[in-house]
């Protein structure tokens, strides 16, 4: 049906009278202005019952907005991360993902395509054309900006079209709780994690490269060794979390080479145990110096002074390597005596 088809009393009445109309070109203007075609109506401005339609059409659209955002959460919820689904034709995907992709998708899409039916089939259609101006409007122009924002408000039919109205509402607010579920991937609070690894008192000192416990003689002095906690295997699941805290690097030096008073203490015939990772940004230490005593960094190339409490002696780590207290249980293995003092690795907003 179009407006040809609607008796001349039933058609809405024009709204601009330059659509149709042509300029003659003279000689103060060589280019003839074509003017705006002439203005044909939707069958939504003549039926009332199609407009009715295109409304239901708008509201149904942003309804299934609302739908597939509690889909998105209740997906978010109900499937666990590693349940695999076949999906034709992708092949095998993770379950929560495909759900999760098509809510959000459904969501996203139906908000926008609820918006651009409702501006093409209800809101003005009318051609305007409007003269250029200067950058800086004048108090008029803002005038009828603002003049044109509430007529443009009122041909929208807010107002009266309240079914679409309450949809949209509806699905705009609903729509941001899939963003917050999302904060649900931080994972817990890490609580006092950070401040605690496995080192216990009684813990022995494995080698990582021979998963051998330890004995004072094989530490030579000058030598560096990396040891892990005994009980810590590489197969276990949280194996990259506790070796990340948890790592140690021992040395062995002459006891009338150590300057800080508490190292000495707290080493066994000059064998120190130190954490591994930087105080920078968490990097695993692997350079050390023979002659000096220090060992670097090759991330950053922060170095530590391991005959002077592991200080700081270069680069950009806020603070010394925490030491581990050690010692020799009956059987003459290397033991830790506790927990690190301070947490290992970078500092962190809540650290004391």
């Amino acid at each position: 049906m179009s407006s040809q088809d609607i008796p001349e009393e039933n058609l809405p009445a024009a709204q601009d009278d330059a659509h149709g109309t042509v300029a003659v070109a003279d000689e103060e203007s060589p280019f003839a202005d074509p003017g705006l075609p002439p203005h044909e109506h939707r069958i939504q401005d003549i039926d009332e019952r199609a407009a009715r339609r295109s409304e239901r059409t708008v509201a149904l659209l942003f309804t299934i907005s609302m739908l597939a955002t509690v889909g998105f959460i209740a997906s978010y919820v109900a499937f666990p991360v590693d349940k695999m689904v076949y999906i034709f034709p992708i092949g095998r995907i993770s379950a929560l993902n495909f759900s999760l992709g098509l809510t959000l998708g459904v969501a996203l899409f139906s908000i926008g395509a609820g918006a651009v039916h409702w501006a093409r089939t209800l809101m003005s259609d009318v051609e305007v054309a409007d003269e250029r101006h200067a950058i800086a409007a004048p108090p008029e122009v803002k005038a009828k900006v603002l003049a044109d924002f509430k007529q443009g408000a009122k041909e929208s039919a807010l107002g009266r079209r309240k079914l679409i109205r309450t949809t949209m509402f509806g699905a705009l607010a609903l729509f941001p709780l899939s963003g917050v579920m999302l904060l649900r991937d931080l994972g817990p609070l890490p609580g006092t994690s950070l401040r605690h690894t496995l080192w216990r008192r009684g813990k022995l000192l494995v080698n990582m490269n021979t998963n051998e416990p330890l004995r004072p003689s094989d530490v030579a002095v000058g030598s560096l060794t990396f040891a892990r906690p005994e009980g810590l295997e590489e197969h276990d699941e949280d194996f990259q979390t506790e070796i990340a805290k948890a790592a140690l690097m021992i040395v062995r030096l002459q006891p009338d080479n150590i300057k800080d008073k508490k190292e000495l203490a707290w080493s066994h015939e000059g064998i120190v145990a130190y954490s591994k990772i930087c105080t920078h940004v968490g990097c695993p230490i692997s350079l050390y110096e023979q002659q000096t005593h220090h060992v670097l960094c090759p991330c950053h190339q922060s170095t530590f002074d391991l005959s002077d409490g592991a200080r700081v002696i270069f680069g950009p780590a806020g603070h010394a390597l925490p030491q581990l207290r050690i010692g020799v249980n009956d059987e003459g293995y290397l033991e830790a005596l506790g927990d690190f003092e301070e947490p290992v690795g970078p500092a962190f907003w809540e650290r004391g």
